[in-house]
């Protein structure tokens, strides 16, 4: 059976299906010692390398992870910045789903399992990901109304699935993964993020976890992603 590249490298737990077409682009994969290009289809059998690395099929893992506040969502140090992998010592080959800003905290799913990784990231399959928003002052009812009914951020409306309001704590839940969105949200209504944290993704909470610890998940929490 012919199957798109990235998908072939997504399910052996290289990585996401995104990443694996931008190594396909950058010519990082070769099937069968040809350079791969984009939108082309190999079967599982042929001889698929990326970097120069023969890729084989993984046991696949997902663990959830509490982020700490000063860390980056990358695998690989950037200008100096702490990452996430500074702290997860986990011997098998994972990678963080989708990010969170450095300022910012909380759930993160971390797998070698790209089919996974690129349901919680692709905006088609909304993902649901509840956020704590500590913000500089109490927000009015008016604003609050606003929010219920959605407003348009960067041209595009966003209205939340869940919102409750306490003072000046927000807990917000969207779909929406563009960058800094939950900033956004709150400073096109004239409020600052002062804390920011991501509590859950669809059913998986990060109860019982504190900063910078990780738990591995079992078959029924894995479901429960999806």
């Amino acid at each position: 059976m012919m199957e798109r590249i990235q998908k072939i490298i997504a399910q052996a737990g290289i990585c996401s299906r995104r990443k694996a077409e931008e190594l396909i682009k950058k010519g990082k994969v070769k099937v069968n010692g040809r350079t791969a290009k984009i939108g082309e289809k190999a079967k599982k059998t042929d001889k698929i390398t990326v970097n120069g690395k023969l890729i084989k099929a993984q046991e696949k893992r997902y663990y959830k992870f509490y982020k700490p506040r000063g860390y980056v969502t990358t695998t690989k140090e950037q200008h100096g910045m702490k990452t996430i992998m500074n702290i997860i010592k986990i011997k098998q080959r994972i990678f963080p789903t989708g990010r969170l800003d450095k300022d910012a905290e909380g759930l993160i799913i971390l797998t070698n399992d790209g089919e996974i990784a690129n349901k919680i990231m692709h905006p088609r399959y909304e993902t649901k990901k509840e956020y704590v928003v500590y913000l500089n002052k109490k927000i009015n009812k008016k604003d609050i109304e606003k929010l219920k009914k959605g407003l348009y951020v960067e041209r595009r409306k966003i209205k939340p699935h869940q919102i409750s309001i306490k003072g000046e704590k927000a807990t917000i839940t969207i779909h929406e993964g563009r960058k800094h969105i939950v900033k956004k949200i709150f400073k096109k209504l004239g409020y600052k993020v002062e804390r920011l944290i991501r509590t859950k993704i669809n059913k998986i909470s990060i109860n019982g976890l504190k900063p910078g610890q990780y738990k591995k998940l079992h078959k029924k929490e894995v479901k429960q992603l999806f």
